[in-house]
């Protein structure tokens, strides 16, 4: 079999400006919120919505997202030390061993977080703007999993969320970690994740069947979760306190969101009206 290793040893941050730096991650996940946002442009416009609530929707988005992945990451990864480092859930800085604050980006998100936090902060912007919650979440998870897609591919620039060891042709050497090849389990993702995009961007364009509220985004939620969990079995374990465990937080916080995605799913074919 012919090797194809690839050996990553990518510096996350691409430059420094006035101090502080740029790195793969915030200008990947911009560009996948950037980009998902143009696209639900012309979605809004084909449902007939304002300009002024798509305007909007960007700053409710990013604020649900950030603050819910931000708050994931520190209650079900690390609770135990940011349980005692209040002043780094809410502020980019953490104290050295000289007792110096050091600004090192928000480093710890969970998408769980992230996803619980976006769908908070669209119930806030369905009332405000008077559209039905359902519709909304409906139009968002259409191009949700093309913004999962930048982030891992942020997680690939990171050299982050690495897969088991493997000998398979196509595996990574990531440098900066250790020597060994494993599986590209962000790029796994990011493929998952961007077929999932074109699957449900494809039965929006073609409504070849009646659908009603909801569908779409039990559609992908329970796509990308699946996804997840699966995925999930090729990594190593992200917190100590996961060794051992059958599932790991990332699986076991997936299933409630497939339960939930399956009941909307079901009850689109089941019932055939809208929710």
């Amino acid at each position: 079999m012919i090797s194809l290793y690839i050996n990553w040893d990518i510096d996350s941050e691409i430059l420094t400006v006035f101090g502080f730096p740029i790195k793969y991650y915030g200008l990947l996940f911009a560009s996948g919120l950037f980009l998902s946002m143009f696209i639900l442009k012309g979605i809004f416009r084909k449902e007939k919505l304002t300009d002024d609530a798509h305007e909007a929707l960007f700053i409710y988005g990013i604020i649900g997202i950030l603050v819910g992945a931000r708050l994931g990451h520190c209650l079900f990864y690390d609770f135990d030390y940011y349980s005692k480092h209040l002043i780094e859930i809410i502020l980019p800085i953490k104290k050295d061993l000289n007792g110096d604050f050091k600004f090192i980006g928000y480093a710890g998100l969970a998408s769980h977080g992230g996803t619980i936090g976006l769908i908070i902060s669209l119930y806030l912007y369905s009332r405000k703007f008077s559209i039905r919650y359902l519709k909304i979440l409906d139009l968002i998870a259409i191009v949700a999993p093309l913004g999962a897609t930048f982030i891992r591919l942020a997680n690939l620039m990171n050299s982050e969320m690495i897969g088991n060891p493997t000998t398979m042709p196509w595996a990574f050497i990531f440098k900066r970690i250790d020597n060994i090849p494993r599986h590209p389990a962000q790029l796994y993702e990011a493929i998952s994740y961007f077929l999932i995009f074109i699957i449900v961007f494809t039965i929006y364009k073609t409504k070849n069947i009646q659908l009603g509220n909801g569908f779409f985004f039990g559609l992908t939620i329970t796509l990308i979760f699946l996804m997840r969990i699966l995925i999930e079995f090729l990594k190593i374990n992200q917190v100590d306190f996961e060794k051992g465990m059958s599932l790991n937080m990332g699986q076991i916080l997936s299933l409630p969101f497939i339960i939930i995605g399956l009941y909307f799913v079901i009850t689109n074919f089941t019932k055939r009206e809208t929710i």
